[in-house]
């Protein structure tokens, strides 16, 4: 509080009259007073372009003046910007664009007191624009207590871009035209959600079984009972309950970013990541730069919120975004170094599918169209449309995975070393396509070995190895910062001086306290531990997502036409060797006569077991980025697997077919087998093999982490399920063979080929009887059985590796500063 003799100082000081578009402010001397979007500033303005902090009014010994408080687009008068200026008369200035920016009408108005005495009831009132509420003035005063830029431990809400009264019991949000509040976001479902009146003064949100959930507080509710404290979130839009008013906030991509002591530790104990802490303004390109082994990958898994830090906190516009992820990850895009497209399909078509699987299943192919087209046309792909992917040049092919990013409008971009492989021409150009993205409303982050266009970023994040900070600022200040001329030498000095506290002379110079050290710090209060949140919902119903995958799968395979051909040939090769193996009686004779027919039955099994594994193991592995980023989207793994093993298992039925037809021509079958025909049973014998062996090829294609893994395994497996089959060595009574064949498809497929043709009375065993071989209907069933479990077993593992792909989640943890 000021003493007594500034009070009566400051009494005789002037008012400041300070008008914004929504109230009037009054403001007396005797502090300074914060202006910016901050909800807790002094003087709130909603214009994106302003920041959290942006200027500061203050009484000096001139008069009142104007300070900016390192806002990052700037105060302007008459069309110049301003650092600081005393304001001596009526004076507008513009926050944030010299033309159109966000208004501060500002005059100064004598003490009432100076001119006759009276109080504060015989102010003048200050007259706004038409269509301004006489109500919404204030007269503020400095309230010395309050740190500066600490805000309410509730994640606030974005500054409301429309105001419902609630007058009727029931109100319905959705995209429809029909609903009662309409919200034209491609996220929200036609009919998304209904807030109820339960009673006087009391609300509910009901979700109406959207596709992309309804969220209170960030975790996904089916009804919630509301309080004037919560936030619900459908989509990009976020309301808050008011009284009787439903205030409305979009989240148009004009967003902050505050990362606040992340440290990544592995459960080893070593530190990855040791307690970095930057701002990221709105509207900007921020570059992460920094040797190898910096960190810079588990940076971004933190920031994004794909692998989050051990301690810390990431602020999405004052949001907590480990606890809220269920419900900020649709607004968050992350293009990772590899293409995320299948290369094999058209622009425009790879893109379609992609937006059916991210959208709401209620939505129209003509909105699904249209969304692609604009994202097509902001990013100079529309000539490009009905390329195919892997046609299209190095920086072309980059452009198309930003653009399943920003199907979605994602407010936040992260891309990892988006111009590897570029040449300095297409480096640059990309460079600038990010910039113009972050400048047009949206922030950008991007990780990047290269050093030369580096001026395009208006933020640069260095890492040292050990992953700690060594300079966060602009571009043109980094170099400066280190004493280095080039970013090739300063990388240099940190190999060279691997002891040196790089991160510590950081936080002691003043870019520090310029560029970290500013802006809002969130106060959530008391440590808390927070409940786990709830996995992420699918953007799509599992019928729709297997239908759509399923589509997409088949063009795929349809649009590469050497492995549409390498699929065709394969059983035609096969059947072929096999059909050329001389087999004497074929699969007929007399008891005990026919040596060649274990052979012959042995090589069309091993036939249908190679097809099955070669089909599939390769099939998941090289698509593992495309899988991670859509799981992180909302794919379901379940859903996923099911779409290879639909279109694989039809493919692999079909070539066992084919491989059955042409390999038994000129053959002779029994009669009768034990319940149709020889040659049927042969068929489901080798089609439900294939099945089994097809399974087993997915398991083994997720387990690997290179497709280059999968050919040395395919060769091992062959030959073991050859081994184990029963027909090359005698199983039973075999140590550890005999084993072992349980556990093999072949076994059982063999077996129940054999019990088809009664292959133990037309060539037996010497020792005795196969008991798996019996030419009864029991033991084909047990056969057919066992091979069919083995195939289930198979795709549980497979399905349960994929589930553990998901993006990592912190249950339990403490709320930092």
């Amino acid at each position: 509080m000021a003493d007594e003799s500034s009070s009566t100082e400051f009494s005789e000081t002037p008012i400041l009259v300070v008008q914004t578009r929504e109230r009037v402010y009054r403001l007396r001397a005797g502090g300074a007073y914060h202006v910016g979007r901050d909800p807790t500033s002094d003087i709130v303005v909603t214009d994106p372009r302003t920041s959290s902090l942006h200027a500061v009014l203050e009484r000096g010994a001139d008069g009142w003046e104007i300070e900016d408080a390192g806002s990052l687009n700037g105060i302007f008068f008459a069309g110049h910007r301003v650092d600081r200026m005393t304001i001596d008369r009526d004076e507008t200035f513009q926050l944030g664009h010299a033309v159109d920016g966000e208004q501060l009408a500002c005059s100064v108005e004598a003490q009432p007191g100076n001119e006759s005495g009276g109080d504060m009831a015989g102010d003048t009132i200050v007259v706004p624009d038409p269509g301004y509420n006489l109500d919404d003035e204030a007269t503020v005063e400095y309230r010395p207590g309050r740190p500066r830029g600490v805000s309410r431990s509730s994640p606030p809400a974005a500054h409301p871009s429309t105001v419902v009264r609630i007058t009727s019991p029931t109100l319905r949000i959705g995209r429809a035209a029909d609903n009662d509040i309409v919200v034209p976001d491609l996220m929200v479902s036609r009919h998304h959600a209904e807030l109820q009146v339960i009673a006087e003064g009391r609300y509910r949100v009901v979700d109406l079984d959207s596709h992309n959930g309804t969220y209170v507080n960030g975790h996904r509710i089916d009804a919630a009972d509301l309080s004037e404290s919560d936030l619900i979130g459908m989509g990009h839009t976020t309301y808050r309950l008011v009284g009787n008013e439903l205030r409305e906030s979009v989240d148009t991509g004009d967003i902050s970013v505050c990362v606040q002591n992340l440290i990544v530790r592995t459960p080893e104990g070593k530190v990855l990541l040791d307690d970095v802490t930057f701002p990221i303004p709105q509207r900007s390109l921020v570059g992460v730069i920094g040797p190898s082994g910096a960190g810079k990958s588990t940076l971004l898994g933190a920031v994004t919120g794909l692998r989050p830090a051990t301690e810390g906190t990431v602020r999405y516009d004052g949001r907590d975004l480990y606890t809220d992820y269920d419900e900020l990850r649709h607004r968050i895009g992350l293009v990772p170094q590899e293409d995320i497209l299948h290369n094999q399909l058209p622009t425009r078509r790879a893109l379609l599918y992609a937006a059916e699987l991210r959208f709401p299943g209620d939505t129209r192919g003509e909105e699904r169209e249209q969304r692609v087209d604009e994202v097509l046309d902001e990013l100079g792909l529309t000539r490009h449309a009905d390329t195919r992917i892997d046609r299209l040049s190095g920086g072309q092919r980059k452009r198309v995975s930003v653009a399943l990013e920003l199907l979605t409008k994602p407010s936040l971009l992260f891309l990892d070393e988006p111009t590897s492989g570029l040449d300095p021409g297409l480096d640059k150009t990309v460079m600038e396509m990010l910039s113009e993205l972050a400048h047009d409303g949206r922030t950008v982050i991007v990780v990047t070995h290269s050093v030369a266009n580096l001026d395009s970023c208006d933020r640069l994040l260095v890492l040292v190895p050990g992953g700690r900070l060594a300079y966060y600022g602009p571009p043109a200040e980094g170099l400066q910062e280190f004493g280095q001329r080039t970013w090739a030498e300063v990388f240099q000095a940190f190999d060279r001086e691997e002891d040196r506290d790089w991160a510590g002379e950081f936080r002691g110079s003043p870019r520090f306290e310029n560029y970290v050290d500013v802006g809002p710090i969130d106060d959530v209060g008391q440590a808390e531990v927070q409940r786990p949140p709830a996995p992420p919902p699918a953007p799509q119903s599992k019928l729709s997502q297997l239908s759509t995958l399923c589509r997409r799968y088949l063009a795929v395979i349809a649009s590469d036409r050497s492995y549409l051909a390498l699929l065709g040939v394969m059983p035609l090769l096969l059947g072929g060797l096999i059909a050329a193996i001389p087999s004497g009686e074929g699969f007929i004779g007399a008891p005990g006569t026919n040596t060649d027919a274990p052979t012959k039955l042995m090589i069309l099994i091993f036939g249908a077991c190679f097809v099955g594994t070669g089909n599939s193991i390769r099939e998941i592995v090289k698509e593992q980025t495309i899988y991670h980023r859509e799981r992180a989207a909302g794919l379901s793994a379940g859903v996923y697997l099911m779409s290879k093993l639909l279109v694989l298992g039809v493919i692999t039925i079909l070539q066992a077919v084919v491989l059955f037809l042409i390999g038994t021509i000129g053959e002779s079958f029994p009669p009768k087998g034990i319940f149709t025909s020889v040659e049927l049973e042969l068929i489901l014998a080798m089609a439900m093999l294939g099945i089994a062996s097809l399974a087993m090829g997915l398991l083994v294609s997720v387990s690997v982490n290179t497709s280059e893994k999968t050919l040395p395994l395919l060769i091992v497996l062959s030959m073991a399920q050859l081994v184990l089959t029963g027909g090359l060595v005698r199983l039973p009574g075999t140590p550890v063979l005999q084993q072992l064949s349980y556990l093999s498809p072949s076994r059982w497929g063999y077996g129940a080929g054999a019990a088809s043709l009664d292959l133990d009375t037309l060539s037996p065993h010497d020792g005795g009887p196969d008991p798996l071989w019996k030419h009864t209907l029991g033991t084909w069933l047990l056969d057919m059985g066992v091979v069919a479990g083995l195939g289930v077993v198979f795709l549980a593992l497979a399905w349960y590796r994929l589930y553990q792909l998901r993006p990592r989640r912190r249950g339990a943890r403490r709320a930092r500063l």
